[in-house]
Parts: C-alpha cells; structure tokens; sequence
C-alpha cells in the first residue's frame, strides 16, 4: 500500500491511538509496522484473532503484558555460554513472569468454559430430565477452541527456572544470602566482622568522645573511619583515608580496626566472586532454553498485538467488517475514528455492486471530504485486521492498491499551484490504478478554469470507469453530474443541505445529486436580491432547467422519504400486533390446556374419592344387615351413587358448553383492576382494559392475557385471581408433587425479562443462566433478555451460552417496539 494514501487517509493516526493500547516493547513495535494486507486469509485470520480477543476480555478480563522487554542481546550472549548481568536476568524472568500470567488466564478460561458444561439447574430440578446425561460433543463444543488457543498453548513459561531467578536475585541490586552455600558462609562472616569493627568504634566514640567533630561512624573508600579533629591527629593513632572542605575535620581510620576492615575487603572480593557463580550457574540454567525463551517473547508480543487490537476496538465500539473478493463496499452507518464521538455523524455507503463508480455533489462544508476518508480509512484499517466503528452487517473488499488525492496539494517549494500538484498526484494514480484497486478523488479538476477542469474531470472519470476501477470523487460541476446521470455503472450521491438553516446534515444521500445551494445561501446572509437575480439571469438556460430539476428531485425525495418512514412505522406496528397476537394466541391455548388437565385430575380425584367413600358405606350396610330388605336397600342406594358417579364423569370428559355467569355484568360498572370470574374458563382474573364496542375485554389471570365477552363475566365478592402459576389457597391434595409447588412458587416471582445492561460478560452470564432455569421452571412461554447494544460482546456472549441449552426452542433479536438488538427474546421448550 503507497505510503501517500497512508497519510492522505490518516491511517498513522489511528496506529498512534493503538499503539497506547500496547504493553510491550515488542508489541509497540509490531503496531508501528502494521501495514494493510491484500491476502484476503490473512486479513480473515488477523480479524478472527481479534474477535477472540474481545470476546476473552469480555469473558475473562483483561491480560497484561507489561514487563516483556527485548532480549535478543541477552539470548545471543547465551548462545556463546556467556554469563548474564543481575538486570539482564531481571529482564528474561519479567518475560517469563509474563509468559506463565498468560497461560494461567488460558487455564483460568477453560477452567470458566468447563463450569459452564454441566447440566443446568432447571434440568436437575426437573424429575423428568434427570436421567438423560449432557451429551459429551456438547461438552467439547462448549470449550472449542479459538484462534488464539493454539498461541496460549505453544507458550512455555519456564516455571521452575523462572522461581529459581526470583528466589536468588531479590532486585536488580541485591542477590539473596542463600542464593548458594558459599554466598551465604561469606555474608555470615562479613556481618561478624561489621558487627566487631561496630562495636570496637562505640568504645572509642565513648573514650575519645572530645577528639570526635561529631559522634557518627562514617565510611570512606569501603572503610569504616571516625571524623576526629583536625587539631587531634597526633593524639589519635590511626590511618587518614579523608578530610573536610575545611580541613578541620580529618577521617581517621582507627589502627585497632584495620585488620579488621582488611579482613572485610577479602571477604567483599569473595563475596563478589560466589555472586558472579551464583549469576553464571542461573545463566546456565537458561541456556538449554533460548529458543523457547525467543518463542515465549514473539508469542506475547503478537498477543499483546492482538489484546491491543481489541481493547481500541473496544473504545471506537468497533465491530468485525465482512470481507469480500468481488470489490463490494457497503459500510452501514460508520463513524470517522478520529472525529470527536459527539459530534460524528454516522455515513451510510456503498459501492461495486450495481455501480462502481460515486460521484458526491453538494456545498462545502457538508461532510464530502469527511466521505471519502471514512472509505479510505475503513478500508486500511479492514485489510489491517482492524474492526471499524460501523454497525454489524458492513462490508469490505480487498484491494491491491488505493490512492488518495485529498486536501490541498499546492507546494511553495516545488512552485506547484493547487492544480499542478493534484494533477501530479493524478498522473501517479493513472498510471497503477487498475480493476484491483480503490481511487478517491476530492474536487476532482478543481484550481482551473471550470469548463476545461469539467472536461477534464469527465475525461479521467470515464477512464477508470473503463478500467472497472472502484472510484469515488467529490466535485461542484454540474457536467459531472449529468455524466454520472447519463452513464451506466455511474451513480450520483449528495450530502444533504438544510438551506433553512444553513447547515449541513452530514447524511449521505446515494441516487441523488447534490446542488451548490449558493444562491440559497447568499440570500439567506444577506446579499441583496437584485444581485442575485441578475446572478440568475447569467446563468445559461440549460443550467437553470438543471438546477430545477434537481430542486424537483429533492423535494421529491424528501417527501417520499417521509412517506416511506411512515409506512415503515406503520407496517412494523402491525407487525408487533399481530406478533402479539399470536403469542397471547398461543400462551392462552396453554394455559387453558393446563387448566383443564388440572380440573380433570382433581375431579378424577374428588370421584374416585367418592367412590371408595359409597363402596364404604355400602359394605357396611352388607355387615350390618339385620334382614333381606337392609339388603336391597343398600344395593339401591350403591347403584344410585355408581349412575350418579357415571354421570358426572361423562359431564367432565364430553365437551360440553360452558354456562354463562349467574349474575352478568353491565359494562359501565367495569373498572381497571376488577376481580371478575370467567365462566367460560372458570378461572377469576384481574380486568386490564374496558370492554371495547363490540363488549370485548382483556384480562390477566397469572401469566395468560386473553380476551373475553362481557357477556362471559361475573363480578366475585371475594377472591383470588387464579391461573398457571398462581396460588389459589387451596391446600395440597394429596399425590400432588413438590414439583409442583416449586413451578408455582417460581411462577409467582419471576420477571418476564431481565436485564444484563451494565455487567461484564462474566458477571452477566451466571446471571443469565439462573434466570432461564427459573423461568423455564416457572412454564413461561417465552423470556425477554436486555444486553444493550455497545460492542456486541455481551450480545455475542448471550446468543452463545442460548444454544448450549437444550430447553431453548429458539431466539431471535428484538423487533421495532421490542428493543431492536439491544434485546434477545427467548422461546422455551414445551
């Protein structure tokens, strides 16, 4: 990739930003390298890798590489079996410290991947699924590997080596007295020694305390020395090693401790000698190891590369473009990285597919410039294995080349005017453009005079369009416009212009070309009218028919555009009615089925009860009967309750319509939280809205909504609302489950949404997964799961752990009404 698109597009700007996201020397440096790809694999497998970065982080936290330095010196003083300094040593051990940091977040990560795999709590509460194991491949599948896996792996980080440097060397100054036996028998000497010289010169402090300047024990040249009087010196027998600025004050090294500092200089020459065999023998330890070292540290660095990547991905809330070889652009909403997040306004463009060729009109100021270098800079980034701050779904191409002639190209010193140096650069272009590459253009043939810059303008235009060259350029002159009107494969855009306020949109409008919008202008700031006029009058006829047609088409467009938001609104409020709909459709068909079940197995029950009860009594009779008649009376009175008992079984199992309220009520007695009794479900139920003009009401009993005739309810004097999961006060019949009192207790307290809005993705998940197996506990249809929008880290993060769980039927993101994507609603199992 040319280095003047480079600059042109600020791609060195934006390395700059990443380049603070990077711990390391060498992960700095490989940012400062970054240079775009045109090997779509490549560019894939840089994208991927950054994509399992954010989604560790997101998962797992941040990893740090802070302390990994370069080496190499130190690695090839190994290589020839030299011994290593105290700092050189530091250094490879801060490298391997953070080698085994990293392998432990992997370890930490499989350990969080493998918590996830057993089986959830709602299935080990629910007696029916206790018996089916989890599906060992589901397992696997949970912890699958990434595309940074195979790095976390290929580190060794030296483990035991690396304790051994820690535990001899305590910083870059000091080595441990028992780094090894001979250090730490001449440490001990050497303190008996000081402490004998120590205790020798209090003696004397205390004897000779009037010959003494100050009563401190000072060193000079390794020397322990007493500061004695300059008026002293023959009094005091001894060795001079210094004196004062002033002579008054001479440091006397005392006679009966010179042997003694003697015998301390060996023991420091010793000393020396056991720390350079201590240094020689932990570099030899390291020595068998320097290609692995090498590899740890090119590892870390391209992670802390990677982490890097993520983290600014992270702070732009980037998301991962789609690559393709067919020379297809189509960025959805993106965001310039280096304007201010405020004030950025989002562009929407795209280009190669029906035309490979945008030509953008409009009046200065109006974000043109701002729309070629968001294309040109998205580009780079992609190919560099950069996520861009776009909406998800935006796509990319892989170009061999693109180039860039924008901003104003006049050089003093080569005496080039603004044309001259834009016309060098397009020379340049001209030259290597072909069908594998990108053109950005901004005012093209601009600084000349307008007819022949036009011509010229169309004249390169129309050679690229030739060449199948993908090509965007901003430009003021109408022929152009014409041009890109006229011309297949060529198409017109416009920043949008709001002349009433005279200030760009900044909206992109792609279909439509753009006007200058000067008279407009001039008007509103106060040029006289008549100038204006005369100004128009100047124009040739073909430019004002133009010019009207343009105006014609905006206008044309605005409406329109409007038209179409109001159908789009209109079309999704239907939507969600009838989406609505069929899920208050289908939670009643449930509920109602369940209600029904219930009522057959108690009745069933209360009969059975009955029968045992008759069948009783009957025996009795039959024990106590005194004569024949006793007899046949009993036996009258069993048959009597069997025909009773067959009766009502064949009532409760036929379909048979329901009879209406004892006591209807009138509508305009109704009001908003009423307790009625549907007779029709023989349920009671709270009112939630007023009967419509047809006599048709919503009402809530538990987790069913469903709407009823007036002429189906009855009010209740006292009462509870009944339903799926509601308590009734009844007692528990016996043979009912404690099964079913958790769902009912479960039903009771459980929200029909949660949201994860402000958790990280560790944080959030168990959350996640402690609520589903509740609601799903609770028979809940369905679960609304709020994530937000962001990065899609958390999103990517909920979508992932829903398909590990098999009593999920389906999700889906939110709708209009719903939360678009910033929710997930989840369908349960039944």
């Amino acid at each position: 990739m040319n280095d003047k698109a480079l600059n042109t597009l600020e791609f060195n700007k934006i390395k700059e930003r990443l380049e603070g996201y990077a711990n390391s020397q060498k992960g700095k440096q490989l940012v400062r390298e970054l240079l775009p790809s045109s090997d779509l694999d490549e560019i894939q497998q840089s994208l991927a890798e950054t994509d399992a970065a954010m989604l560790r982080i997101g998962l797992y936290g941040n990893l740090s590489f802070s302390g990994v330095k370069d080496v190499d010196g130190s690695l090839k003083r190994l290589d020839i079996a030299a011994s290593l300094s105290i700092a050189e040593l530091l250094q490879i051990s801060g490298a391997l410290t953070v080698a085994g940091r990293a392998k432990a977040y992997a370890r930490d990560s499989e350990k969080s991947a493998e918590k996830k795999a057993p089986v959830p709590r709602a299935v080990r509460l629910n007696a029916h699924y206790t018996k089916n194991q989890p599906d060992p491949e589901k397992l696997k599948e949970q912890t699958e590997d990434d595309s940074l896996s195979g790095y976390f792996r290929d580190i060794e980080p030296l483990t035991q080596v690396n304790k051994e440097i820690l535990r001899c060397i305590l910083s870059e100054d000091t080595v441990a007295d028992d780094a090894s036996a001979g250090l730490l028998s001449v440490r001990k000497k050497k303190r008996t020694l000081e402490d004998r010289i120590h205790s020798s010169l209090n003696n004397i402090l205390n004897s000779s305390r009037a010959m003494l300047q100050d009563a401190v024990i000072t060193m000079r040249d390794g020397r322990y020395c007493l500061p004695v009087k300059s008026e002293y010196k023959s009094s005091f027998p001894g060795m001079v090693h210094d004196q004062s600025s002033t002579g008054s004050t001479l440091f006397i090294e005392p006679m009966s401790i010179v042997k003694l500092n003697n015998d301390i200089k060996e023991l420091e020459a010793e000393e020396k000698k056991e720390i350079e065999k201590v240094l020689e023998t932990l570099s030899g330890s390291l020595m068998p190891y320097t290609s692995v070292i090498h590899n740890d540290i090119e590892i870390l660095a391209h992670l802390d590369f990677v982490f890097a990547k993520a983290k600014f991905a992270e702070s732009i809330h980037a998301t991962m473009p789609i690559f393709n070889d067919r020379y297809y652009i189509s960025i959805i909403a993106g965001r310039h990285p280096l304007i201010d997040p405020k004030k950025v306004v989002p562009t929407t463009v795209y280009l190669g597919k029906d035309f490979d060729m945008l030509v953008i009109t409009g009046p200065n100021t109006g974000g043109k410039t701002v729309c070629l270098k968001t294309i040109g800079l998205f580009q780079l980034m992609g190919q560099s294995g950069l996520f861009i701050p776009a909406a998800e779904g935006s796509e990319l191409a892989v170009f061999e080349e693109i180039f860039a002639d924008i901003g104003d190209e006049q050089s003093i010193e080569q005496s080039l005017s603004t044309f001259s140096a834009h016309m060098t650069n397009t020379v340049r272009i001209l030259e290597k453009a072909d069908s594998h590459s990108l053109c950005l253009f901004d005012e093209l043939g601009a600084g000349t005079d307008p007819t022949e810059g036009a011509a010229l303008a169309m004249a390169i235009l129309n050679f690229l369009h030739n060449m199948k060259t993908r090509t965007v350029a901003t430009t003021h002159y109408a022929e152009i416009k014409v041009y890109a009107l006229s011309t297949p494969g060529v198409e017109n855009a416009s920043c949008e212009f709001d002349v009433t306020t005279l200030s760009p949109t900044y909206r992109l409008l792609i279909g439509v070309p753009g006007k200058s919008n000067a008279f407009a202008i001039s008007s509103k700031l106060g040029l006289p009218s008549y100038i204006i006029d005369d100004a128009r009058n100047r124009l040739e006829q073909e430019d004002v028919k133009f010019e009207d047609v343009i105006t014609s088409l905006e206008e044309s467009r605005v409406t329109i555009e409007r038209e179409k938001q109001e159908i789009e609104r209109y079309k999704a409020e239907i939507e969600e009615y009838k989406r609505r709909a069929r899920e208050n459709s289908r939670g009643v068909e449930k509920g109602r089925d369940k209600l029904l079940q219930k009522a057959r197995e108690e009745a069933a029950q209360i009969l059975s009860e009955a029968k045992e009860t008759a069948d009783s009594i009957v025996k009795e009779l039959r024990k106590h009967e005194q004569n024949g008649s006793a007899t046949l009376d009993a036996e009258k009175t069993r048959s009597t309750l069997n025909r009773k008992l067959r009766e009502t079984q064949a009532s409760l199992s036929g379909i048979q319509k329901q009879k209406g309220p004892a006591k209807p009520v009138s509508a305009r007695n109704l009001h908003i939280g009423d307790i009625v009794h549907v007779a029709s479900m023989n349920i009671n139920a709270t009112v939630s809205t007023l009967p419509d003009h047809k006599g048709e009401l919503y009402v809530t009993a538990g987790i069913i909504r469903t709407k009823v005739s007036v002429r189906d309810i009855e009010f209740v004097e006292s009462g509870k609302v009944t339903g799926p999961g509601i308590d009734i006060g009844s007692k528990q019949k016996k043979g009912s489950t404690s099964g079913g009192n958790i769902r009912m207790q479960k039903t009771l307290g459980i929200s029909p949404e949660i949201n994860l809005i402000g958790m990280t993705t560790s944080e959030a998940i168990p959350e996640l997964q402690k609520y589903l197996d509740d609601a799903y506990l609770a028979h809940l249809p369905q679960a609304r799961v709020v994530h937000g929008r962001g990065t899609g880290a958390l999103r990517k993060a909920v979508h992932q752990q829903l398909k590990k769980l098999k009593y999920v039927d389906s999700f889906r993101l939110g709708e209009f009404g719903e939360g678009q994507d910033g929710v997930t609603i989840v369908f349960f199992k039944k």
